[in-house]
């Protein structure tokens, strides 16, 4: 055992409180903002886009949810890449250098986006900000939960996704102001500007310029952040991480007071050289990860079906079942709400319950969701379903990402959560993909009816299939990382 190194982590695990700046969260969050304004501003945006761009002849059309199904996919696809292939870098050259790059390439294909001519050049750009996206989600939760507090790790985890809400909140409302046209709420916004000017046929590219520019200023913000200490011990660098965790217990101190004992030494292994050959050895060659991660990839796979489908369509599903597109926009706009009280409800109390028995809750409150949209002609109750559906729908997502990154040893850390999320996602893209085109066809064969039930049914099957599986998971809350996952 390197007792030096054992002892750096042991020192690290005391901390019972946020150790790093306060400004350290706003800064990993307003990365994340900028990530899930571009996941969600496809929601709202895409009808205009299909109409003006792609050749959909009205709001309602068929063709409009098996257009958007490709992008969900290509996008997801795009994911997949950085998920797997940058990811290991995180492991390799450090936690703060990815975060930079990955912010610049999500960045980037935002731009192109906003510039793109045609349906080809569309589906290229969400590629590449699937790139982005996919390896920064795996990089920031990891990142997050190598510096929070053992009795934190959900609760930080999900202050740092409440900016990813914020992100979903503006992505829909900024849509909805800029590609809808004005109507009298609550069917849309009277003050809307997509019905007339520049914004009639290229808000949408408005809105991706938006999400360019959160790019560019979470990427200068991430310069400050500082290497984690989990990581540095990991390759070595025993003294770099010392001065790091010393001024984390100074912090400590000035919250608490005096810090609570040392806890017992862990062992901890140092290797200057993590291979991705090496870290997928941890991931797939030991049975004991390679179990936990077949858990979760199940877990990811169904789960980001319901998410995604929702997530990039809800507004186009609405629209082609018969709502009049600024009310579908309305609906899934005010529906987000369920979606920003996730991260909240959760800071409070995701830590109190294993990460494991939040995902069959959350299936059951999407189901509960679902019957009351699909029952009610009623504006306000059908609200009320689209923010229960999205908070089901949601929940389970930010606990499960401090679980997978509890089921991973540090030196195989980001590469074991981008296999799992990453891969999920390969599901995901695919279900999702065809989920839409099913939803299309159940539209058109089947008009009027009970067809709302059994679209939005669909929709959240596969979220059970998730909670299922999640019950074979291990329990992780309030547990040293090294204990959950020796080296």
């Amino acid at each position: 055992m390197d007792k030096t190194a054992s002892e750096v982590i042991a020192r690290l695990d005391r901390l019972s409180v946020w150790s790093l700046p306060s400004l350290f969260i706003g800064i990993l969050g307003t990365g994340f903002l900028f990530t899930f304004f571009d996941i969600f501003d496809v929601n709202v945006s895409f009808v205009q886009t299909a109409i003006t761009t792609f050749g959909a002849n009205s709001p309602s059309s068929p063709l409009i949810p098996q257009l958007l199904g490709p992008v969900v996919l290509w996008n997801l696809v795009g994911y997949v890449i950085g998920a797997l292939g940058l990811t290991p870098f995180a492991d390799k050259y450090g936690r703060k250098r990815m975060l930079m790059l990955t912010m610049a390439i999500t960045g980037l294909g935002s731009l192109y986006n906003a510039l793109s001519p045609d349906y080809l050049n569309y589906l290229v750009a969400r590629t590449i900000t699937g790139i982005g996206v996919g390896a920064d989600l795996a990089i920031v939760n990891t990142y997050i939960n190598e510096v929070s507090p053992i009795n934190g790790r959900a609760k930080f985890t999900s202050l740092v996704f409440l900016f990813a809400t914020l992100g979903a909140f503006l992505g829909l409302w900024v849509g909805l102001l800029l590609t809808t046209p004005p109507a009298p709420f609550p069917l849309g916004l009277p003050f809307a500007l997509g019905g007339s000017g520049i914004f009639e046929h290229d808000g949408w590219r408005i809105m991706y310029g938006i999400g360019s520019l959160l790019a560019l200023i979470g990427l200068l913000l991430r310069y400050e952040l500082p290497e984690s200490p989990r990581w540095l011990v990991s390759k070595g660098r025993i003294e770099d991480a010392l001065r790091i965790v010393e001024r984390m217990e100074e912090i400590a101190r000035g919250k608490v007071g005096e810090l609570p004992p040392v806890p017992q030494y862990i062992e901890v292994k140092t290797n200057t050289e993590v291979s991705f050959k090496e870290a997928m050895k941890t991931v797939i060659g030991n049975k004991v990860y390679l179990k936990r991660w077949l858990i979760l990839l199940g877990l990811w796979f169904f789960g980001y079906i319901t998410v995604y489908t929702n997530a990039a369509g809800l507004t186009t599903i609405l629209s082609a079942l018969g709502y009049p597109v600024p009310e579908a926009g309305m609906i899934a706009s005010l529906g987000v709400l369920g979606f920003i009280a996730v991260p909240v409800f959760l800071i409070f109390f995701g830590d109190k319950l294993e990460r494991k028995t939040w995902v069959p809750i959350s299936a059951v409150l999407s189901l509960v969701g679902v019957l009351v949209m699909a029952s009610s002609n009623n504006f306000p109750l059908e609200v009320l379903g689209a923010i229960l559906l999205f908070f089901g729908i949601d929940l389970w997502v930010p606990v499960s990402y401090t679980w997978t990154t509890e089921n991973f040893p540090t030196r195989a850390r980001v590469t074991a959560f981008g296999l799992a999320d990453g891969l999920g996602h390969v599901g995901g893209g695919i279900g999702a993909f065809g989920v839409s085109l099913e939803i299309g066809n159940i539209i058109l064969h089947n008009p009027g009816g009970h067809v709302s039930l059994e679209v939005l049914t669909l929709m959240v099957s596969f979220q059970l299939i998730s909670a299922l599986i999640s019950i074979a998971g291990i329990k992780t809350a309030n547990r040293r990382l090294d204990e959950i996952s020796p080296h």
